[in-house]
């Protein structure tokens, strides 16, 4: 079995990424139209995608941001799952819009989820519940990942070198 250990590099970049994804999502106001919410932060979700590292650095600046900014503990596992599962789904997509799609699909299916329990508990009401909320989140997370994700992997991605990694597949 092969060990991966990351580098000091590595590890800093990661806590850059936890600390500017907590402060953006702490301080940045979050627009809301007809229940559809723009969290800035979210554009961040595409990281992955050009480095690993940034997927330690999203799930510890989602847990951060989630503990810091909801009293509710089933806000702090289930949003960091939520952002976990998509960064190491973005990790392994083909190419860049690609990339955008696992934090749509994640947060719109598993934080949709975690409001429409808290709005309705169980029961019949669950359903109809859910699909709205699904709907508003992942409207929202669509809109951070496509109109601010990309452009921001793309001018990251050329200023790092990453410019192979962009053109690929």
């Amino acid at each position: 079995m092969r060990k991966t250990r990351f580098t000091t590099w590595q590890l800093a970049v990661a806590g850059l990424i936890a600390a500017v994804y907590t402060m953006a999502t702490l301080f940045l106001p979050i627009p809301q139209y007809m229940g559809v919410q723009f969290r800035v932060a979210e554009a961040m979700t595409v990281l992955p995608f050009l480095f690993p590292e940034a997927i330690p650095g999203l799930a510890v600046g989602c847990f951060l941001a989630n503990l810091l900014g909801s009293p509710i503990m089933l806000d702090w596992v289930f949003g960091t799952l939520a952002t976990l599962l998509a960064a190491l789904w973005t990790r392994r997509m083909p190419n860049l819009w690609l990339a955008a799609l696992p934090p749509v699909v994640c947060n719109a299916v598993i934080v949709g989820a975690e409001i429409a329990w808290f709005t309705v508990r169980e029961g019949g009401a669950f359903w109809p519940a859910f699909g709205l909320s699904a709907l508003t989140v992942g409207l929202g997370e669509a809109a951070a990942c496509y109109l601010l994700g990309i452009p921001l992997a793309r001018v990251l991605g050329k200023s790092l070198g990453f410019q192979e990694r962009l053109e690929a597949r």
